[in-house]
């Protein structure tokens, strides 16, 4: 069977279990499941997004509910190998959208990124054009009441970017982000992950393992601040390639559906990106 049936199998088990598995939660106005009385005012659950940092998150949009997080701009600088090069991201959303109290599927496009490459020699190159889709689909294992929550979110990506953007490949994992309340209002979040990824060089594929440490904090009603450790392991079949960064954060919520972010994460090797600089908003309708 080949690694690509294998992950489409993988995100249609995953697709399929909540519809097997459906919720009881009657009658509650948030998360859709039931009538809200004329004579009482909805209480909307405050939005709980993927965003800002790398990390994930083990919320769920409610039940028939959208979300719809993006970056209004990102840029990515990588210095290396004789060159620098600069990306940029005009706007990423990714559309998410509730199917049980406890599901959601989400997909992520990039309508238009550029790539601008600086030789030392003086040379420049510029490309730019759709980047590729991925889809994921969020499940959430804890009931609401657990204090530690946790999900698991398999994915697939579709190679729909031009060869001099993106690899050509079709590609897939499987996130398990583990949200955990520490005293004074800390949340620690862990995100072990592991990927099938194209070789770069070689033909085929290979495992990238993937794990982070997050913590976060409130100021105020409305401000959170985030720092992040984030370290990739690709078992490349040339051997081994190790990506360090760290990441600080900080989002703004306008109202219980709208939220501002802004973040950096910034490379601690050569082999990751320098620095990548980043704002977004966050809406559920």
């Amino acid at each position: 069977m080949s690694r690509l049936r294998c992950m489409m199998l993988l995100l249609g088990a995953f697709a399929a279990a909540p519809a097997l598995a459906q919720e009881a939660a009657q009658g509650d106005p948030s998360q859709g499941t039931g009538p809200v009385p004329a004579n009482v005012a909805p209480n909307p659950t405050p939005i709980c997004t993927d965003r800002p940092t790398k990390a994930y998150v083990a919320c769920t949009v409610p039940k028939g509910d959208f979300q719809i997080e993006s970056d209004f701009l990102n840029w990515t600088r990588m210095d290396g190998d004789g060159m620098r090069q600069d990306t940029i991201l005009y706007t990423s959303p990714t559309f998410k959208y509730g199917l049980t109290k406890h599901a959601d599927i989400e997909f992520s496009i990039t309508p238009y990124e550029t790539v601008r490459t600086h030789m030392d020699d003086g040379g420049t190159d510029t490309v730019g054009g759709f980047g590729d889709v991925y889809v994921r689909l969020k499940q959430k294992l804890t009931s609401d009441t657990s204090k530690t929550q946790i999900s698991l979110i398999p994915y697939i990506k579709a190679p729909t970017a031009r060869s001099d953007i993106g690899n050509g490949k079709w590609e897939g994992g499987l996130i398990a982000p583990i949200n955990i309340p520490l005293p004074a209002k800390f949340t620690l979040t862990l995100g072990p992950e592991i990927d099938i990824i194209a070789n770069d060089e070689a033909p085929g594929y290979h495992i990238e393992l993937v794990s982070l440490i997050n913590l976060s904090h409130p100021i105020g009603k409305k401000i959170n601040v985030y720092a992040e450790f984030w370290n990739s392991q690709a078992l490349e079949p040339g051997g081994t390639v190790h990506e360090y960064s760290a990441d600080v954060a900080a989002s703004y919520q306008l109202s219980d559906t709208l939220q501002l972010d802004v973040g950096g994460n910034f490379g601690l090797n050569a082999a990751t990106p320098d620095a990548q600089l980043y704002v977004g908003v966050s809406s559920r309708f």
